[in-house]
């Protein structure tokens, strides 16, 4: 290859690089577009995270922790719809939505599950029911087989946690060097093509939709900690855990799910020692986003079921 033709193949790329780099967004700006109050950004074990709290403080709690690069705006219109019932939690992962990064730079689940612990004794909340979506859903149950004392029951909405291709068990993932290009370039068309198949019926993903998932994963040190997040990664044997699960499960799966295939439901059912399933035809990955008059109707059942009672406040000690 000729010297003149190895610059002019030097320039074409970083024209390229320089076209699709994607900086950060100032945080000023996403917090004026996307927070509801100041006081829904907590410091808590050392974390500034963004939490949302609404309905009657002494209404049985419902927690909801979203899937791998949304944010706790994924439940917006659930709830609006269980909040005269229930005290609904919703937060934002560290490194995600208006959350800040963990300053500690450890985005373990371990880590994760002491902090929904810590943010249940910040709100004075004893016991939760967890309502938890993909990775949410690993995080939701692997909370309640280690703190069985703190849930009342579970919401498993295609729920990640059993091993897959390039997902082995007591092992991180290699994280492509694509993924990692991910820090400098987040192009709005490409974040798009990725969100399009969580959907069963793609043309329902909105404008609107996009441009916050596309604004929320370019707040200041997000890309950074979803790349760390999934490095650091490890899957252990679900079925152990699962099996000591005392609670009622409800798994609520899309049949049209491309991220987390519907026959998995069949694994968590063979551990689940109280489980039931509910599948949603012609929805994906996300069915709280894609109809959630429809996929919130068996959730509403299913509470009602528990018999749930006013929360009564935590206190330090509770297992």
């Amino acid at each position: 290859m000729s010297l003149k033709l190895t610059i002019g193949l030097l320039v074409l790329l970083l024209v390229a690089v320089g076209a699709l780099w994607t900086p950060d967004k100032s945080r000023s700006v996403l917090e004026a577009r996307y927070l509801q109050g100041g006081e829904d950004l907590r410091e808590v074990d050392g974390v500034r995270l963004h939490l949302r709290v609404s309905g009657p403080p002494d209404a049985p709690a419902l927690f909801l922790l979203h899937g791998f690069g949304a944010s706790l705006h994924t439940w917006d219109a659930w709830a609006r719809a269980l909040e005269d019932r229930y005290r609904v939690i919703r937060m934002d992962l560290p490194g995600a939505g208006l959350s800040h990064p963990d300053p500690s730079g450890d985005y373990s689940d371990e880590r994760t599950l002491a902090l929904m612990a810590a943010i249940m004794e910040d709100l004075a909340v004893a016991r939760v029911v967890l309502i938890g979506n993909s990775i949410g859903g690993r995080l939701a149950w692997r909370f309640a087989a280690a703190y069985p004392g703190r849930v009342s029951g579970l919401v498993l909405i295609s729920p990640d946690g059993f091993a897959s291709e390039g997902f082995e068990y007591g092992k991180a993932p290699e994280v492509s060097a694509m993924t990692e290009l991910m820090r400098y370039t987040l192009p709005r068309f490409l974040l798009e093509m990725s969100l399009r198949p969580a959907y069963g019926n793609p043309e329902i993903l909105t404008d609107a939709v996009v441009s916050r998932y596309h604004d929320l994963m370019l707040a200041p040190g997000s890309r950074d900690a979803l790349i760390k997040r999934m490095a650091q990664t490890v899957l252990v044997d679900p079925r152990p855990l699962l099996s000591r699960i005392p609670v009622p499960v409800l798994l609520l799966w899309g049949e049209e799910d491309g991220a987390i295939p519907i026959e998995n439901a069949a694994d968590y059912q063979a551990n689940l020692p109280d489980s039931r399933l509910v599948t949603l035809p012609g929805l994906g990955h996300v069915p709280q986003e894609e109809d959630p008059v429809r996929s919130l109707a068996p959730v509403s059942a299913f509470l009602e079921s528990l018999n749930l009672t006013s929360s009564p406040s935590s206190s330090p000690g509770i297992s």
